[in-house]
């Protein structure tokens, strides 16, 4: 069988694909792994096609590649389907095929579901409950690759055998980023003095970043108190990269918006603003003037007032 997996959008490799990938070699199959939409010159006719999409704003992507493969299977968080990898397989899934992924760290997710129920949020809704899912040995590669592991968790804390996962990032001497976030609100002595015992990374593993999220103004006090108990366990707020959703509560303003803002970075946290609606131009312009980092050098109005800020 000819199958071709279609990754629409995202810069991390897109493990549902990777899943697939191994699940049909292990069949036999043979597997094209591309980006591309439209297939090339020498690209054979396929049994299977499948396509995947994580984020919403990927729609046009999305139409474009459903209008060129009109069979294919399709899924994802930024598409309207429900299907799984599971759905497809008949059974839970954990093994991973990185043939055409140019990374050398290893990925997966140590555990599936969240504690919590956050209206915007998919993952309660798509894994359900906490539980355990891999060691820290079942995501690695292994002896021929770095020690660098991207933890994908949605709640890593939330885990019941976290505890066992710490010990094993530390005991092996691995570099982790946790670029899903760490749940702030539910950080507690126990979790920072865990987080400050492993060398915690950026993305691109050259930095010490923690990564969490603040959603809305009415969780202040509790944020900033799992701010608090990150830095007494030695993890400053420089070392902080916090998701702040915009665009999202019916109830935000302006005003409330910077208060976020402002409080972060007078702390030494890095905002990062993730915009709910991709109309709200003047929102697309606020994140780009944010993440680009020019509010330490260009002021807000004048940055608004230019004409490629719109």
């Amino acid at each position: 069988m000819n199958v071709r997996l279609t990754q629409l959008d995202g810069a991390l490799p897109n493990l549902a694909l990777m899943k697939l990938a191994h699940w049909h070699r292990s069949q036999g199959d043979d597997v094209v792994v591309t980006r591309q939409i439209t297939p090339d010159l020498f690209e054979p006719n396929y049994d299977r096609v499948y396509g995947s999409a994580i984020f919403k704003f990927s729609q046009i992507r999305l139409m474009r590649f459903q209008r060129q493969w009109p069979q294919a299977i399709v899924g994802g968080t930024g598409t309207p389907f429900a299907q799984t990898v599971e759905d497809v397989i008949g059974a839970d899934y954990e093994h991973y095929d990185y043939t055409g992924q140019d990374v050398d760290y290893s990925i997966g997710y140590t555990q599936r579901g969240c504690r919590l129920k956050c209206k915007f949020c998919v993952v309660p809704t798509k894994e359900g409950k906490p539980k355990s899912v891999n060691t820290i040995a079942d995501i690695w590669r292994g002896a021929s690759w770095p020690k660098k592991l991207h933890i994908l968790d949605n709640d890593f804390f939330g885990n019941p055998e976290w505890r066992d996962r710490i010990a094993e990032i530390r005991d092996g001497k691995f570099r982790v980023c946790f670029s899903q976030g760490i749940n702030t609100r539910l950080v507690d002595d126990e979790a920072a003095a865990a987080l400050a015992s492993v060398k915690y990374s950026d993305t691109k593993f050259q930095r010490r970043r923690l990564y969490t999220a603040w959603d809305n103004l009415k969780d202040e006090e509790v944020f900033f108190r799992g701010v608090d108990t990150l830095e007494k366990a030695g993890i400053p707020p420089k070392n902080i990269m916090a998701y702040m959703l915009v665009g999202y509560d019916k109830a935000e303003t302006w005003d409330r918006l910077w208060h976020r803002f402002n409080r972060m970075v007078e702390r030494g946290i890095k905002p990062y603003p993730m915009v709910y609606d991709d109309r709200r131009k003047d929102l697309k312009a606020f994140q780009r003037w944010v993440i680009i980092g020019l509010y330490r050098i260009v002021p807000w109005d004048e940055y608004r007032a230019r004409p490629d800020a719109a």
